[in-house]
């Protein structure tokens, strides 16, 4: 009976034991790789901005669908680009441009403003230092000169021709163009194309302090990138641009035709009206209400431009005093206060929270209204900017043009929509959606789609992009994983030569800018991919954690995803390429010793019952000798003698 008791004391200690080690071994799937929402654009030429807003919805994806395949009426391929930078921290959004054979990597300005594109030559010497390696005719086998001819302004040799081009804020360029083999990426369908450009010998002003290497024109003009594809056939007459949120920089641009979606508002753009995109702008209303102006107000000297190259938006006198006049009103609540720079009388406000999706809970919503009365909706982010020094206060980014009674519609206004410019019907579209999500899926898939769910399975872990009821990205990581290391693949537009002496101090601006340790953040690979560089990197929990929090992993993907991580400039433009998080094998004391601890018990319970085994046969035998019972005469075993 008590050997069969400690047997089954064994068996179930061992059938524990199993079950515990079958508990210990969970699956080893790896997690799939995901791009940031990031980014988040593309057979169209699309140009690429980054994260999710609140027009993304799922209830848009068929939309978003069919919006970036090929117009449906054009054979033509179209080329995908990404957008880079940030439009209020920068100034301005960059794409990429190869140019040359080999080619040459230059970050230019996309400026619909400009007509001719333009790169710093190797033999300039008034040219400021920026993002990449002035370009080197000399190493092109495809570069050649534009002679001197009738439809160009010549050199004082007459030799070669020339381009000058000066702007409002008072800079220039000037240099010789020539021609040579342009590449737009691996992501775009349109194959390189020779193209005029410019070469430039000398900058002043801010072309000559920027960081951006140069303009990639997209006005009209002969000399604009857009017009050369177009006549040699290449593309359709259209383009299109759309430019990320507040706070989050990147987003996409399409060269050539792409189908609109049915919501898309139009206005007429009259190709003959000014040398600009001009379009028809009728009235504003702030918060439903119509401000008092007369149309004509918005048709004065070049009429209403849509200028991808100006930050801000600039309304004439009359407009934006009644502007000024309906937004107080709306705000006489909110206190009002001085503006980041002394030097301007910015109009700001102090609000409760720094919340983006908390605007249009206190700010009024505005509305510009083209001809039929199509309307385009403006959120807060299209006429606010952040307080740079103040903590949840916003300034208007709408300002008076001077004198000028030109109405000029810059970036800010924008945000957060495709604009098309659809040159061959002479009108431009408007749609509200997440410009930095349409990038992210055209860089994906090459056609919005989709977005990926998390498939379930063991501990493979899929952590899709959703957005949120706000509009916000939202990063989800499935199940009850604990995130024991988060995996960053970055891409960076200093050329890998550059930045190897500099990478340690590339890891520690990283870990401060993600608020983690220093020593969280761990370089697994550095390589070179052309002109820029590609880093991988891990950040693991800290000495006194087993794990990363969530909410700690979604804020470090979402910083990095949305561009708010801010580098010095000797790092060039970064790019989150993909992550994935994996899952926590950092034990604590008893994920560590729990096996010996529970082989301690079995032994002891072993010998216990051993232990209590002999004890208890003991007693038996006892009690045996003592109560057996022996009748009077019994035969009893006869013992033999021993011998003395």
């Amino acid at each position: 009976m008590a050997r069969a008791l400690v047997n089954l004391a064994v068996g179930t200690v061992v059938f524990f034991l199993l079950f515990l080690l079958s508990q210990s071994n969970p699956s080893t799937s790896p997690p799939r790789l995901l791009p940031p929402p990031h980014h988040g654009a593309r057979p169209a030429m699309v140009l690429p901005l980054f994260p999710s807003s609140k027009n993304s919805s799922r209830t848009f994806l068929h939309s978003h669908r069919h919006l970036l395949r090929s117009d449906s009426h054009s054979s033509h391929p179209n080329a995908r680009m990404r957008l880079y930078d940030d439009l209020l921290l920068n100034g301005y959004y960059t794409t990429r441009l190869w140019i040359g054979t080999p080619p040459q990597q230059f970050a230019l300005i996309v400026d619909t403003g400009s007509t001719v594109t333009y790169v710093p030559c190797a033999t300039c010497e008034q040219c400021g230092r920026h993002q990449d390696p002035k370009f080197q005719p000399d190493l092109s086998s495809t570069y050649q000169p534009v002679k001197c001819n009738l439809d160009c302004n010549c050199d004082s040799d007459r030799v070669q021709c020339i381009y000058e081009r000066q702007y409002a804020e008072m800079s220039s360029s000037s240099g010789v163009l020539g021609e040579d083999i342009i590449s737009f990426g691996n992501q775009s369908e349109l194959v390189p194309q020779r193209a005029v450009f410019g070469c430039e010998n000398e900058e002043t002003g801010d072309l000559y302090s920027q960081h951006a290497d140069g303009i990639m024109g997209l006005g009209r003009g002969d000399l604009s990138v857009v017009d050369q594809l177009v006549e040699k056939g290449v593309i359709s007459d259209s383009f299109s641009l759309c430019y990320g949120g507040m706070d989050i920089g990147g987003g996409a641009m399409v060269l050539g035709g792409i189908s609109a979606p049915s919501d898309m508002v139009f206005s007429y753009a009259d190709p003959v009206r000014s040398p600009y995109y001009s379009i028809g702008l009728k009235e504003i209303h702030v918060a439903g209400k119509q401000l008092s102006l007369n149309p004509s107000v918005f048709d004065g000297k070049y009429g209403t431009v849509l200028d991808s190259g100006t930050t801000y938006a600039y309304l004439p006198e009359p407009a934006f005093l009644a502007f000024k006049e309906a937004i107080l009103k709306e705000l006489n609540g909110l206190k009002q206060i001085r503006g980041p720079d002394p030097n301007y009388s910015d109009i700001c406000f102090s609000t409760a929270s720094s919340d983006v999706s908390e605007l249009s809970k206190t700010f009024p919503t505005v509305e510009m209204v083209f001809g039929h009365q199509q309307k385009l909706l403006l959120s807060p982010e299209n006429y606010l900017f952040r307080h740079s020094k103040v903590h949840g206060a916003y300034c208007l980014g709408i300002f008076q043009n001077e004198k000028d009674p030109t109405t000029l519609l810059g970036g800010i206004i924008v945000r957060n929509t495709l604009v098309t410019y659809d040159r061959e019907h002479s009108k431009i579209g408007f749609w509200k959606t997440n410009c930095s999500e349409l990038w992210e899926r055209l860089h994906i898939t090459g056609a919005l789609s989709p977005t990926p769910s998390s498939s379930g399975k063991g501990n493979s872990t899929e952590s899709p992009t959703t957005t949120a009821s706000d509009g916000s990205p939202h990063y989800d990581f499935p199940g009850k994983i604990q995130i024991g290391k988060i995996i960053l693949d970055m891409s960076l537009s200093t050329n890998h030569s550059y930045l190897k002496p500099q990478i340690n101090k590339l890891t520690e601006f990283i870990a401060k800018e993600l608020d983690v340790n220093a020593s969280q953040v761990h370089l697994l690979n550095f390589t070179s991919e052309g002109n820029s560089s590609l880093v991988r990197l891990a950040i693991v929990p800290s000495d006194s954690s087993t794990y990363i929090y969530k909410e700690t992993a979604r804020n470090i993907i979402s910083r990095l995803a949305e561009h708010r991580v801010k580098l010095p400039d000797t790092f060039g433009n970064y790019q989150l390429v993909q992550w994935k998080v994996e899952p926590s094998t950092k034990q604590t004391w008893w994920g560590r010793n729990y096996m010996v601890v529970v082989m301690a018990l079995i032994i002891i319970v072993v010998i216990g019952l051993s232990v209590y085994d002999g004890v208890w046969g003991m007693w038996r035998r006892k009690q045996q000798t003592v109560n057996s019972y022996k009748p009077v005469g019994a035969a009893a075993p006869e013992q033999e003698l021993q011998p003395l």
